[in-house]
């Protein structure tokens, strides 16, 4: 497990080179963003106890299996920690798949896990937990939120933007690392996502793979114009609006 630190407040781990999740620096401890992939949980407890902090809270950006590959182990390893996600992530590791009435209608794809371990406490958009405020970040998957780290401007955006073989929105094709567009279930509404996490205007963009970018306005606004061409050219129909 690779670490690499960020600022003051963010470590990210990385796995295998391209498998992201996160240490948030709090004053009680570490919240940890993401559990990664299966098998993950031993290099994340040894890279807490390398910081000399417990880990205090597990938090997820969405169900994916790459980024709750070992919430189950970390959650038995870590009794007294918070685990925090939303309702929505819940049904999804439940295995309830389905599509509510107000979601497009659209193929779900990527690997959704299986796990037993319930949260501790469901959150909900705008809520704080930590110095971290959860945001909306639907398009990736139904259920995807964003972590905005209220103190220096830090989005960790989970996989509604790669780095990874160049900066995209969840949903535009980087063959070199094509996965997370593989993976995205909705263009549309990655877009929609993408405009609003721009307007918070973030000091540094962490993501699920690839590298965490300091003062990335100029490269997100690239993206965005990429995924508004890559909808005008006819391969989705869906209207969308700014948000």
């Amino acid at each position: 497990m690779k670490t690499t630190y960020h600022g003051e407040n963010l470590i990210q781990l990385t796995r295998l080179t391209a498998f992201n999740c996160y240490f948030v620096r709090e004053k009680n401890g570490l919240t940890l963003i993401d559990t990664g992939l299966p098998g993950s949980a031993n290099g994340i407890l040894a890279a807490a106890k390398q910081e000399n902090l417990p880990i205090t809270r597990i938090v997820l950006t969405h169900a994916h299996g790459d980024h709750v590959g070992s919430l189950d182990q970390l959650s038995q390893a870590l009794p007294s920690a918070e685990v925090a996600f939303t309702a929505r992530t819940a049904r999804f590791l439940s295995g309830d798949l389905t599509l509510t009435a107000d979601e497009p209608q659209a193929k779900l794809r990527g690997d959704f896990a299986l796990r037993q371990t319930k949260p501790t406490r469901l959150l909900a958009l705008g809520d704080r937990i930590g110095s971290l405020e959860v945001i909306a970040a639907p398009g990736h998957t139904p259920d995807h939120i964003a972590f905005w780290d209220t103190r220096d401007g830090t989005l960790i955006a989970g996989d509604a933007f790669q780095t990874k073989a160049g900066l995209a929105v969840a949903g535009v094709m980087r063959w070199l690392f094509p996965f997370p567009a593989l993976a995205t279930w909705h263009l549309p509404t990655a877009l929609e996502t993408a405009y609003r996490l721009r307007h918070l205007n973030p000091a540094r963009l962490a993501v699920g793979h690839g590298q965490v970018l300091e003062n990335p306005a100029e490269l997100m606004d690239r993206a965005i114009a990429e995924a508004e061409q890559h909808l005008a050219n006819g391969r989705h129909h869906q209207k969308i609006a700014h948000g």
